[in-house]
């Protein structure tokens, strides 16, 4: 599958992979001062974003996706920066793909089996009818009856079009909720990979446990788990520089 992607700034190849309902225009801010020191590819997965839509959706078929992008753009050898889904999607290319792989940053997830915890936000979406609607504002005063946090109506809104008066989903949402139990299973299990990863977590976040470090260093045998203080599951969104310090000291751009 052809992948929508954007490349900005020069240098070493680093790919950057946005989580459950994200898309690329997620990390502007981001990619911005991560082109300052290299090439920064984002990537809208399949069922995301303007990426092309599918009825099936893994973590091997998202590998591959990204596999035939690199391959694609003549790109033998990348960094890779996953956040949440996008982290497992990276693990999983790490161990299909290890060739391709220099370093590896795991944003927020660890390779573990996850419990349903979007089912609220599936059935608020899928119950809006959006012909009904022809505002942004219109959408998210009926998302806040369900959907309480602000931040996360802001976030999912992020992936409506509107097209005059009409409102649409950018993404596949019926082909995600049908995919979702595929989303949440193990990744990388029974694997030794000894490519160098870095695993960042926020501090108010409970998708990488103290317990599942054991499991990281199980797998990723040269790897290192860092906690950022003062943020929850979008750590590179609520502490963009102190993610950035960590990023640019494990893929060695302060260096540059």
């Amino acid at each position: 599958m052809k992948l929508h992607y954007q490349i900005n700034g020069h240098g070493r190849p680093v790919l950057i992979i946005h989580g459950l309902f994200g898309s690329l225009d997620n990390w502007r801010m981001i990619v911005k001062q991560l082109s300052e020191h290299a090439q920064v590819i984002t990537v809208d997965l399949r069922n995301h974003g303007r990426s092309p839509h599918s009825t099936e959706q893994n973590y091997k078929l998202m590998a591959e996706d990204i596999a035939e992008l690199l391959q694609e753009l003549r790109i033998s050898n990348i960094d890779l920066i996953g956040h949440s889904v996008g982290g497992k999607v990276a693990m999983a290319f790490s161990h299909y793909y290890p060739d391709y792989c220099n370093k590896l940053v795991v944003v927020d997830i660890a390779p573990k089996q996850y419990q349903q915890e979007h089912d609220v936000i599936f059935k608020a979406l899928l119950s809006l009818d959006l012909s009904l609607y022809s505002k942004r504002n219109e959408v998210d005063a009926v998302l806040a009856k369900t959907i309480t946090d602000k931040a996360i109506r802001q976030f999912l809104l992020m992936n409506l079009d509107i097209t005059g008066d009409m409102v649409t989903w950018r993404i596949n949402l019926q082909g995600l909720f049908d995919n979702y139990p595929q989303l949440l299973q193990a990744v990388c299990e029974n694997q030794i990979i000894t490519i160098p990863a870095c695993f960042i977590r926020g501090s108010r976040s409970n998708y990488i446990l103290n317990e599942d470090i054991e499991q990281i260093s199980s797998l990723y045998s040269n790897s290192e788990v860092h906690t950022i203080e003062k943020a929850g599951h979008w750590v590179h969104a609520e502490q963009p520089q102190a993610f950035l310090i960590k990023v640019n000291e494990f893929l060695d751009y302060d260096k540059a």
